[in-house]
């Protein structure tokens, strides 16, 4: 037969003392919380196992060779949990994200993240595909879509606001003032976000603008990165270039922002509990989406 769990803890921590005073200030309660579950205990064993003399607070007999029993025991859950948090701070948090994701917006803004949290290491790769947690030995990822995966708990981090962009040497160049002018320049794609340019268009009602094939890159970095050297103009994730843009590096055209009916999100197993790592990182993230929203 077990006793109550908190009264024998309360037991062992005022034996090893000899206090109820001291006790109540290692485990945050008061001495009268402290009084109650010993008085819990004892009537549960039907023994005393305290008794005051002029000397103070001293353990009876049977109190003494109770405790000489349990505080092994004690000392065992404490080793073992100490060692399950050990190893839990040194395996890092593993997380899945979009390279452009990572390269225009995560990756500037991990160092606030170690110093908010210092002792959590995180292990950060790049795919394409969407997401598998029963495969892909992952804790979270950043997907893109509608946001409801089978199998999947998931928090919105940004919508998918489009716009072309292009450099500020190329807008003064071409003098991008009207839709039509995009006929005068390279339109550039991503291999990964083809519908970009079709959405926006059709947004504006010109789908009629897209007769060039244009020039095609393998990543949106490279898409962007070609827009920033003035190559052409791009569709880009309003979202992921403030920074361009705030520098000036780009340049929003024809102040037509599309919304598409799609978004970033933050996902993960609906089969495994979420650790206070994982948790601590989603806060964080969406602080930080937060920050940027409102900046």
């Amino acid at each position: 037969m077990i006793p109550p769990l908190n009264p024998l803890h309360v037991f062992d921590v005022a034996a090893r003392h000899l206090s109820f005073t001291r006790a109540a200030a290692e485990l945050r309660v008061t001495q009268p919380a402290i009084s109650r579950q010993i008085t819990t205990l004892e009537s549960f064993l039907g023994i005393r196992l305290f008794e005051r003399d002029r000397h103070g607070l001293r353990l009876t007999s049977e109190g003494e060779e109770f405790q000489r029993q349990i505080a092994p025991a004690f000392r065992i859950i404490a080793n073992a949990t100490s060692g399950v948090m050990a190893t839990g701070k040194a395996e890092p948090l593993k997380i899945r994200v979009y390279t452009t994701f990572a390269a225009k917006w995560l990756i500037p803004r991990l160092p606030s993240f170690y110093v908010a949290y210092p002792n959590i290491k995180l292990n950060i790769s790049n795919v394409v595909a969407p997401i598998d947690f029963q495969k892909d030995k992952v804790d979270l990822a950043v997907q893109f879509g509608a946001g409801k995966w089978p199998g999947v708990e998931t928090e919105l981090l940004f919508k998918d606001i489009i716009q072309p962009l292009c450099s500020p040497k190329l807008l003064k160049r071409a003098r991008l003032a009207e839709l039509d002018d995009l006929s005068k320049v390279q339109l550039l794609h991503s291999h990964y976000r083809s519908a970009d340019w079709p959405d926006w268009l059709m947004a504006v009602k010109r789908p009629d603008l897209l007769t060039d094939p244009g020039m095609s890159f393998p990543s949106s970095v490279l898409t962007y990165q070609a827009a920033i050297e003035g190559v052409g103009v791009a569709v880009g994730q309003l979202f992921l270039l403030r920074n361009e843009i705030r520098d000036g590096t780009l340049v929003p055209l024809f102040d037509a922002p599309f919304e598409r009916p799609m978004a970033h999100y933050v996902a993960w197993p609906k089969s495994r509990p979420v650790s206070r790592k994982a948790r601590s990182f989603i806060h964080w993230l969406k602080g930080q989406v937060e920050a940027t929203l409102t900046s």
